[in-house]
């Protein structure tokens, strides 16, 4: 396994296969026209494609060693697997937009949270791709708050990632959404046919009666709601008008409560642990259902449930645990999860509104094996999921 074989070179050469990474990162962004607040779909194939990262755990780098790994694959191993298992994926999948829902850092055993947190991003930014992130309950344990975390994602290079909506009051740091336009040169390349909602889900509950995790609040929810609203009015009403809103894809950390209502019957993938949600309801999955133009949440937190189950029309998703610093389960390869949106192609061939939304996961063995690819919403199904094991 590459993860093995990886772990086997002393510490100077892991160093000197980054060091190679990097030439290669810098190789490969050279001359694409990526980044920027323009997300669009791509012309030649009419796909917009997210690669999610959940819980790297990321502290000191070479000196932080791995968790939950066999015992043959601890010498050696740190937060640089982490790194490795970064670049290969990206270069595997080529993602339009990379988004870290978490947890990117694990603030009490990192020495410097800002400089964790650069290296943490550092290959997305190497290859020249957008990203954007949240915070989880972890990144803020170290030498930077919640909102300073917060404040210095949305200065790195090449973030999506927004403070917080200007002039709105909401709880939290990191409630934005992001608009995908259509693909440049048609008819909806001035619409955002594809929405991207990303929430603080927060850390741990503030009120002393109430233990356990934090909830999206009321407030972000009435931002959602509002937001959504006029997304959908705009993309309907305004010419070319569209019969039904685009769809939409929320990103966060902490699991809603309704991620306990699948059995091994009803998902696809492994619930391995418990589902580490707030001991109250918020609500917010109901705010999404009324909404009625989410079609799949994606989270982290629990790394080592990797599930996507549909419940009322929205197919809810963990990752899976990514980095090697992470608690995990040895023998049980890191992964992370991949969402391709296919946009529709009329008979004339010209790209249109979004048509499908697939997803699969990779994982960090010798193949960068692909696991689980399904079908999680298709224009006209009623959200629909499918096993798709023809993805090409």
């Amino acid at each position: 396994m590459a993860r093995l074989a990886l772990r086997r070179f002393p510490p100077p050469m892991l160093l000197l296969l980054l060091a190679l990474f990097l030439v290669a990162a810098a190789a490969a962004g050279k001359g694409k026209k990526r980044g920027g607040g323009g997300l669009r779909f791509r012309r030649e194939g009419g796909t917009f494609k997210v690669l999610q990262v959940a819980d790297m755990h990321y502290a000191d780098g070479r000196s932080t060693a791995c968790e939950d790994v066999l015992p043959e694959q601890v010498a050696g191993c740190s937060d640089l697997n982490t790194t490795a298992f970064l670049y290969r994926v990206i270069r595997a999948e080529d993602p339009d937009l990379v988004v870290f829902t978490g947890d990117n850092i694990y603030g009490a055993d990192s020495t410097d949270a800002a400089k964790s947190m650069d290296a943490a991003i550092a290959p997305a930014i190497a290859m020249n791709l957008p990203w954007a992130a949240g915070i989880g309950n972890h990144d803020q344990e170290g030498t930077l708050s919640r909102e300073g975390v917060m404040r210095h994602l949305v200065g790195m290079k090449n973030t999506l990632s927004r403070f917080n909506p200007e002039g709105v009051e909401i709880d939290g740091f990191g409630n934005y959404n992001l608009e995908v336009g259509g693909v440049e040169g048609t008819l909806l390349a001035n619409k955002s046919v594809l929405n991207m909602y990303f929430l603080d889900s927060g850390d741990y509950s503030t009120v002393p009666s109430i233990p356990g995790y934090g909830w999206i609040k009321a407030s972000q929810e009435a931002w959602f709601q509002k937001t959504s609203s006029s997304l959908q009015k705009n993309y309907m009403s305004q010419q070319p008008s569209q019969k039904e809103p685009a769809p939409a894809l929320a990103y966060f950390h902490i699991p809603l409560p309704e991620f306990s209502s699948f059995t091994e019957s009803n998902f696809t993938g492994v619930k391995q642990e418990g589902i580490s949600s707030p001991s109250i309801n918020s609500g917010f999955f109901t705010t999404m259902v009324e909404a009625g133009d989410v079609k799949a949440a994606f989270i982290g937190h629990d790394h080592i449930n990797d599930f996507c189950g549909k419940l009322t029309g929205i197919q809810l998703c963990y990752a899976g645990g990514f980095g090697y610093h992470a608690y995990g389960k040895a023998g049980w390869s890191r992964r992370a999860r991949v969402v391709s949106v296919q946009l529709e192609k009329t008979v004339t061939g010209e790209w249109q509104d979004v048509k499908s939304i697939k997803t699969w996961k990779r994982l960090d063995d010798q193949h960068l094996t692909t696991i689980d690819s399904e079908v999680l919403w298709n224009k006209g199904s009623n959200g629909r999921g499918r096993k798709d094991h023809d993805r090409s």
